[in-house]
């Protein structure tokens, strides 16, 4: 099994508010990133100056990254004055505008070593998903002052790579390749040399995996089969993806440019609606375990009906089956502004019910869907990459189903 962890990709991590002065050319235009001369662990103490790679990002919750890869100037502000410790910071260039400048006074900085290739500065709104996400990747706590506080990664900063933990580095162009290389054989012997339909995968991820108890454990059993079933894929995708390239691209004796993108594509494709089905495939599983019932893609009033609705069809278009026997679930792996259509699915049903496997929703989000009653359903363990004051208002899958069984009971 290649899972992978954290500290393959991260030497240290270290996060900070930021200053006007760092970030606002109305205050400053000193282009200097400060406070963060705790950092020097990882980057050294050159007292004549050092120009380091960078790679500058503006992270959004609602928009791609925008990154910049340039460089900084790492030096001792003090230098020459031995009376004073040493004070180092970081001198940014005037083509980073582009990026520290969509930060204001209060967001945040993450300022990441990889184990290889350029350091990277991070910016985000305070407050934001992804600043949430991020704090709880690496472990580390947003302080009030705007002085770094940093990690380093082995020991005790370092973690596995799940699925969660993949998701988040993935929101910051960290591709992570999980394996199960000891099973491509009897992968290649279940399916041939070709991707199968979801529901089979799905079901021969669960089959492989007999120590989770779906029953016993849902929250646990959903999160460690998407885990494995993505480690799967990966590895049947490496298989054949890599066999085609080895085929090469050629139409009559020249290179096929649009026939490498198209199946480039056609790969891109294939990653990302697959997840989403797995997820349903393998909430399916978890009803039919707890032997609860319900219509999947059911039709309501709408066209697009709800992921999951219970007990079924008949009883929710029947005017004599009481509404608060009826329940409604969507399944998405990750929310962002799609939570929204749950709202318009299912009219008889007031509390919607949203499954996710999102970490770190920010407050103002879950605030919006408390107060369209909006049900946001993770597994537990995601709980904890939540603020202590959402979490009285999270439901674990366990209890999700414990709701479902009382009302058809």
């Amino acid at each position: 099994m290649k899972q992978g962890r954290l500290a393959d990709h991260f030497i240290g991590v270290g996060v900070k508010v930021l200053k006007g002065t760092e970030v606002d050319p109305a205050v400053s235009h000193g282009h200097e990133l400060q406070g963060i001369n705790a950092f020097r662990r990882f980057l050294g103490s050159n007292a004549q100056g050092e120009k380091l790679p960078v790679t500058y990002v503006w992270l959004s919750d609602d928009q791609p990254p925008v990154a910049l890869p340039l460089s900084a100037t790492w030096y001792d502000s003090r230098k020459g004055q031995l009376h004073r410790a040493p004070e180092y910071r970081f001198y940014y260039p005037r083509e980073a505008e582009e990026v520290i400048y969509r930060a204001k006074a209060g967001d945040t900085l993450f300022l990441c070593q990889p184990r290889e290739g350029p350091l990277v500065a991070l910016f985000c709104a305070h407050r934001s998903s992804i600043e949430q996400q991020l704090l709880w990747l690496f472990g580390l706590e947003l302080a009030g002052d705007t002085l770094i506080h940093q990690i380093a990664v082995e020991g005790k900063g370092d973690r596995a790579l799940d699925f969660t933990a993949r998701y988040i580095l993935e929101l910051i162009g960290v591709e992570v390749v999980a394996t199960e290389e000891s099973l491509l054989e009897k992968l290649l012997a279940a399916f041939g040399p070709t991707f199968p339909p979801t529901r089979p995968f799905s079901e021969f991820a669960r089959m492989n995996l007999p120590d989770m108890d779906g029953r016993a454990d849902p929250d646990a059993a959903l999160l460690a089969w998407m885990d494995f079933e993505e480690r799967l894929f990966m590895t049947l995708e490496r298989h054949l993806v890599g066999a085609r390239l080895t085929e090469g691209f050629m139409a009559s004796g020249k290179p096929d440019v649009n026939g490498f993108v198209a199946y480039s594509l056609s790969v891109q494709n294939r990653r990302k609606s697959r997840a989403g089905w797995a997820f349903a495939n393998h909430v399916e599983a978890l009803l039919g375990l707890h032997e609860l019932r319900y219509v999947r893609e059911a039709t309501t009033e709408k066209r697009a009906g709800p992921d999951f609705l219970f007990p079924g069809e008949a009883e929710y278009h029947s005017a004599e089956f009481s509404p608060a026997r009826l329940t409604m679930l969507g399944a998405k792996t990750s929310c962002k502004d799609r939570w929204r259509q749950v709202l318009a699915e299912a009219d008889r049903i007031g509390e919607k019910h949203l499954l996710t496997l999102e970490p770190g929703i920010s407050v103002t989000q879950t605030d919006e869907m408390r107060r369209s009653s909006l049900q946001l359903v993770l597994p537990q363990p995601l709980h904890d990459s939540y603020l202590p004051a959402q979490r009285g208002h999270l439901m674990n899958v366990g209890g999700f189903l414990d709701l479902v069984r009382r009302r058809q009971d």
